[in-house]
């Protein structure tokens, strides 16, 4: 199967068309996902959004609603699962927003997925662009997806996210050590 059998897949808004030139030509403040905001590991890293100012009241299918699953266009290929914490965020051009059949397949499981090494290889081979590599809609269309039952799935992303508070918990205690260390040797060396 492939995914766009299970999910309707389209692109985020060309920003230059929109975008006020002037300060009179303003008709909209949006909050704007940028690639700063994804992590490598598929998470929103940074909360603090880009403003978009817009020439123009931009249509609904722009924006992030909950259960969608954002993909970059450009490698890293990074997907992520948008939460109801992240909702109302412009999407740019440089994303696909993938809108799944959740009757067949979790959001979640989606993402977790076009995360994983066997996609971004596929997505390498199938890459356009020779400075920037890059991807379309119809190579994300044609991606190849393996389904599980959905309480597969739900074991899957359950286990993906301990994982995600496992590494994160790890990075944690990597900064504390660093410090413990600077520390003990600052009073080694400062008597």
């Amino acid at each position: 199967m492939q995914l766009g059998e299970i999910a309707q897949i389209k692109t985020g808004l060309v920003l230059s068309r929109k975008k006020a030139e002037f300060e009179y030509d303003e008709k909209a403040r949006y909050k704007l996902l940028s690639l700063k905001n994804i992590g490598e590991d598929g998470v929103i890293v940074n909360e603090s959004f880009d403003e978009f100012i817009s020439n123009d009241d931009l249509d609904d299918h722009y924006f992030t609603v909950a259960g969608d699953v954002l993909m970059r266009l450009s490698q890293p290929y990074t997907a992520v699962y948008i939460d109801k914490n992240h909702t109302g965020l412009l999407v740019p051009s440089y994303f696909a927003i993938i809108k799944v059949n959740e009757a067949k397949v979790l959001p979640q499981y989606v993402a977790w997925y076009l995360n994983s090494l066997n996609v971004k290889k596929e997505l390498e081979r199938s890459q356009a662009g020779s400075r920037i590599p890059s991807t379309n809609q119809h190579a994300i269309r044609n991606i190849p997806i393996m389904l599980a039952s959905i309480s597969k799935q739900q074991i899957l992303i359950e286990l993906f996210q301990l994982h995600q508070r496992e590494k994160i918990l790890y990075k944690k205690l990597v900064e504390e050590k660093e410090l413990l260390f600077q520390g003990v040797t600052q009073q080694i060396l400062g008597g």
